[in-house]
């Protein structure tokens, strides 16, 4: 039957089977996208030591960057899942990627602090629109493996968001800032492939969206539980995201003041805590499709909170093993949560998605600026300690509806 067919058969049981299908062409091509978008966008974090040098500036101006950027990148991104779930427009996609082509471009040229925040506004803004619109695509190309399709589709972004650092390291601390430009070309390689995404989204991805969403409609739990499920999960990513944010935007930082480290060996600690992250989403997805998304959500953020505590005792030796082990196990519950809200929620998937991904980039921006001022206050090694604490509020996973018992 066609993918046409598909809205004539509005029964749960023959929707769930015409999309029981995985497209893994379309889930590896926003993948690839997803690793060239958030490996632009981690050039930013990555080249602040070089900010802080080049133009003086403080823990705090730089978390203020950080905070432009994520704000950017945040509050627009529910908004456009929700436009996108009322009036898909597949077409945004490639579109999206022209403000981090811009971003780049600005902050390649940026001769004083403010024109470095209009970058990162600019940068942000690619995100708020690539996001969500590819998170629903890569609902509407799961199947019957949505965790499975949204760790693929993660993890581009995370292997992307460690190479970023890699790149600095190499590229831009030896030949200076005005390389950023040349790694806006990738935003031009994206748009060519997004835009054959967006075909694929208007002719045939809809259709499975909407036959997708009538079989978990028949399971969705109440109005009241659902809602109080979709808290929880945001509980959840303010606690993870505002610990990556420590890591992300102050660990270089971190180990350059402790250890005495230079800041291409500190990026290359930097890179491989991301390149853990990779590692754990991929595993993330589909552990919750075979061992239930709520399992999966409750290790992922409570397991990391050993190791984050010792991670602030611990000497130059096994600092590395411990962030590894933190961002493997942490990063596992990132593709859980967005699955398991899409299905508290199936007639809002693109709203869900965006307010996810977007409370996330939101709750890594505040983060970043308010440790930011900590560690201008108190150093930089008050910061760790302080969040070595966060991954206990992972006790809050108890309280989330069983939605795999509702299946059953």
């Amino acid at each position: 039957m066609t993918d046409q067919a598909i809205a004539a058969d509005p029964t749960p049981q023959s929707a769930e089977r015409k999309t029981d299908g995985t497209v893994f062409a379309v889930i590896l091509a926003i993948g690839v996208c997803h690793l060239l978008n958030d490996m632009m966008q981690s050039l930013l974090p990555a080249i602040y030591p070089q900010f802080k040098t080049d133009f003086g500036l403080t823990f705090g101006q730089i978390g203020l960057v950080t905070l432009v950027y994520q704000i950017t990148a945040s509050i627009l991104q529910p908004l456009i899942g929700l436009y996108a779930d009322k009036r898909p427009t597949p077409m945004a996609l490639p579109g999206g990627t022209l403000f981090s082509l811009a971003g780049l471009v600005v902050l390649s040229q940026a001769h004083s602090y403010p024109v470095i925040l209009v970058g990162a506004s600019l940068l942000g803004m690619g995100s708020s629109v690539f996001h969500p619109e590819s998170s629903r695509v890569a609902r509407m190309a799961a199947g019957s493996r949505p965790g499975l399709a949204q760790s693929l589709f993660q993890v581009g972004g995370n292997i992307g968001s460690a190479l970023g650092p890699l790149a600095a390291a190499v590229v831009v601390v030896r030949w200076g800032q005005s390389t950023l430009a040349y790694f806006a070309l990738l935003a031009l390689l994206s748009c060519a492939i997004l835009w054959n995404v967006g075909r694929w989204y208007g002719h045939h991805g809809l259709a499975r969206l909407q036959a997708g969403r009538t079989a978990r409609a028949a399971v969705a739990p109440p109005r009241g539980k659902a809602l109080q499920g979709i808290a929880i999960l945001a509980i959840l990513i303010f606690s993870k995201f505002v610990y990556m944010a420590s890591i992300t935007s102050y660990f270089t930082f971190y180990l350059i003041h402790r250890f005495g480290l230079s800041v291409r060996d500190a990026q290359l600690h930097l890179f491989a805590f991301l390149a853990a992250v990779a590692a754990g989403t991929i595993l993330g997805g589909p552990l919750g499709d075979r061992i239930g998304r709520k399992q999966v959500i409750w290790f992922s953020i409570l397991g990391a909170l050993p190791f984050a505590l010792l991670l602030p005792h611990a000497s130059l030796f096994w600092t590395g093993p411990l962030t590894v082990m933190i961002g493997l196990i942490l990063a596992s519950a990132f593709p859980a949560i967005v699955v398991f809200g899409q299905e508290l929620a199936p007639g809002n998937v693109g709203m869900i998605s965006g307010m996810f991904f977007g409370f996330s980039f939101g709750m890594g921006g505040i983060g970043a600026a308010v440790l930011g001022r900590l560690a201008d206050a108190h150093g930089i090694a008050f910061v760790y300690q302080l969040c070595a604490f966060l991954p206990a509020i992972g006790l809050l996973a108890a309280f989330l509806p069983n939605m795999d018992r509702a299946k059953a």
